[in-house]
């Protein structure tokens, strides 16, 4: 096997080890408000998953630009609430514009043709078009340091209030999500993302 050493990488590097490697990876397309302006500002993240189950919790860990802390980050530590919507392809072109770097002044929704609704326990705005929808609430936050001590990533544990799913997705005698109807999309590495090609079931033992 190929072999390299992480401490003699560079960031560039590991991330690309990283994110190659650790897929596919599942998006939290998370609105959230600033308090100062009201504007709502949407943006995807791939570091993300679920925490536990007894309270639903999930994680997301957003990394930061030269120490500065993003946007949804600064949101969430002063608004403690908002709104994670699970995407595939109906909502793709919307998601990726939504990625773009703009002032926080400038809400990244304002040139879409997405529809933003009432949320039913927070007060952040959910995206209609989304097939899957948390409503979410801050839980814990924990600033992640490097070996220097400098903040790098902002991660969030957030408790999950509501869960919003359409109707052809989702089997209500069941309560079953329908993975292949769902055709979630996944973070891959770059600009590549991937889709479900096929399911398989094996039985865990007990």
């Amino acid at each position: 096997m190929l072999f390299y050493s992480a401490k003699e990488l560079t960031t560039k590097q590991n991330y690309k080890f990283l994110t190659g490697s650790i897929i596919p990876r599942p998006i939290a397309w998370i609105t959230t408000i600033n308090q100062e302006t009201n504007v709502v500002n949407a943006a995807p993240f791939s570091y993300f998953n679920v925490v536990a189950k007894e309270l639903p919790l999930v994680s997301l860990s957003i990394n930061r630009n030269e120490q500065q802390m993003k946007d949804t980050a600064h949101n969430l530590l002063q608004q403690k609430e908002g709104v994670i919507h699970l995407v595939n392809d109906s909502v793709l072109a919307e998601m990726n514009q939504s990625s773009a770097s703009l002032p926080s002044e400038d809400s990244e929704l304002a040139h879409s043709n997405l529809t933003l609704i009432n949320s039913q326990e927070v007060a952040v705005p959910a995206i209609q078009e989304a097939p899957i929808r948390l409503e979410v609430r801050l839980h814990q936050y924990v600033p992640v340091n490097d070996n220097a001590e400098n903040i790098i990533s902002d991660l969030f544990i957030l408790e999950v209030l509501n869960y919003y799913f359409k109707e052809e997705i989702f089997d209500q005698a069941q309560e079953y999500i329908d993975p292949i109807k769902f055709d979630p999309l996944a973070r891959l590495a770059g600009n590549t993302y991937g889709h479900i090609a096929r399911t398989l079931d094996k039985k865990r033992p007990k």
